[in-house]
């Protein structure tokens, strides 16, 4: 073949394209063992590139070879060499494909049409991984603030932040809401946000929300000399979402909340690169497992709470903790938070919120997996405290400070009657192994 040809084939070896023109998929799939898979992914590639099931006049030589995906890679776990073992009924494979950048652009819609696409119902297939160029990156803003611009809005640069996520999750009038936000700041949380089952409801709408809170916000302020984010729930349809968000800002919010998946990532960037919305933007996880839960189906987590929401401009990401109520490995939720701070080309970190169930029990955990530069969310273990949320609040703060402090939990209840009080109703309530 001359150069034409093989520049036009939908396979290369990975030295043969040029990674910062390339968007590189990693795929992990599972079909029957008859199935030549390493025959069929370039015609997959094809479909999801430039061609379709048969070959259409219009898809010349020249044109594949700018804009053709490529199969860089199809790699069978385990690697057989010799032959299929007698009563193999499925085969597993890794299959990279490289996606020309110029086909997608800097955007999200479009990168998972190519990558997921139609893909996703090709049978056993899950996305489990994607490489970006810096041409692709840069096309994105990111987080506005990430941990650095937090901490300067909160004052706090050293320990872990402390977020209270208001309980109930719904149904409960402003008046009831206003007395948990001051009860929850008085006790030290350092953001007080909505849960994600609230937003501009018919009996709590946002404009009275923000109203009532901000101005209990400023009056806690002037008693502990702490300030504390409120996090409204914006979420809603286009374009109401944002005129939620402008409207909450124009009325004193310092902070945003979005279901950002239930509304849409592009939705989200939108907002984090809008100029007027100078707060931070809080993005809650609720509809990520329909897309990472499955083995075999889907997007994996580190991408869909990592690096897509990181990529639209989230400066805090929730994100289920292993510590309490959600079925996750410890593995997968640190893969995530690798991919909300470590390098990015260039972006700024997103600041990983533990959250699911936790209790103070488990911050020495957190704080020993994840470091200071971290979000530590509780909602049940505020509320329900004997004392109150004040009460409940206070609790973590005494167990981050004394693990900034070196000084095990239980030991640091002797002098702490908010945090004795936790332990002792609560201790590990998940039976998951606390360290202490």
């Amino acid at each position: 073949m001359d150069e034409m040809q093989i520049l036009s084939q939908p396979v290369a070896l990975p030295e043969g394209v040029d990674f910062e023109e390339y968007i590189v998929a990693t795929y992990l799939a599972a079909y029957p063992a008859a199935v030549p898979l390493p025959k069929l992914a370039p015609f997959l590639a094809v479909e999801q590139s430039t061609g379709t099931w048969v070959p259409v006049p219009g898809e010349t030589p020249e044109m594949r070879a700018r804009h053709v995906a490529k199969v860089i890679g199809v790699y069978e776990v385990p690697d057989l060499e010799f032959e299929i073992p007698a009563g193999t009924e499925t085969r597993n494979w890794l299959i990279q494909v490289a996606f020309p950048e110029v086909n997608i652009g800097e955007q999200i819609p479009m990168l998972l049409t190519a990558v997921v696409g139609n893909i996703s119902m090709g049978g056993k297939i899950k996305l489990v991984d994607v490489r970006f160029p810096r041409k692709y990156i840069a096309g994105f803003k990111g987080p506005k603030f990430g941990i650095d611009g937090v901490r300067e809005r909160l004052g706090v640069y050293k320990r872990p932040i402390l977020n209270n996520m208001i309980k109930p999750c719904t149904g409960y009038p402003v008046e009831v809401g206003v007395q948990l936000f001051r009860e929850a700041a008085l006790g030290g949380s350092d953001i007080v946000k909505d849960d994600e089952l609230i937003a501009d409801a018919s009996f709590n709408s946002v404009a009275d929300r923000v109203k009532a809170y901000m101005r209990v916000e400023k009056e806690v302020y002037e008693e502990t000399g702490e300030r504390t984010l409120y996090s409204v729930n914006i979420s809603d349809g286009v374009p109401k979402v944002f005129e939620n968000a402008r409207r909450a800002i124009e009325m004193g919010a310092n902070a945003i909340m979005i279901n950002y998946l239930a509304v849409g990532l592009p939705v989200m960037q939108a907002l984090a690169e809008d100029p007027a919305i100078d707060v931070p933007i809080l993005a809650h996880m609720d509809v990520a497992g329909a897309f990472y839960m499955s083995p075999w189906h889907g997007i994996s987590s580190h991408l869909m709470l990592g690096k897509l929401p990181r990529l639209a401009g989230a400066d805090i990401v929730v994100i289920p903790a292993p510590y309490g109520k959600a079925p996750v490995i410890d593995d997968k939720f640190m893969s995530v938070a690798r991919n909300l701070t470590f390098p990015l080309h260039g972006l700024k970190p997103t600041v990983p919120m533990a959250s699911g169930g936790i209790a103070p029990s488990m911050v020495p955990q957190i704080m020993g997996d994840l470091g200071n530069d971290i979000v530590i969310a509780a909602g049940g273990s505020i509320h329900a405290h004997p004392g109150g949320p004040r009460a409940g609040a206070k609790a973590f703060r005494q167990a981050i400070d004394a693990t900034m402090a070196g000084i095990p939990i239980r030991d640091a209840v002797a002098n702490n009657p908010e945090l004795a009080t936790a332990v002792q109703l609560w201790g590990d309530p998940f039976g998951k192994g606390v360290r202490q």
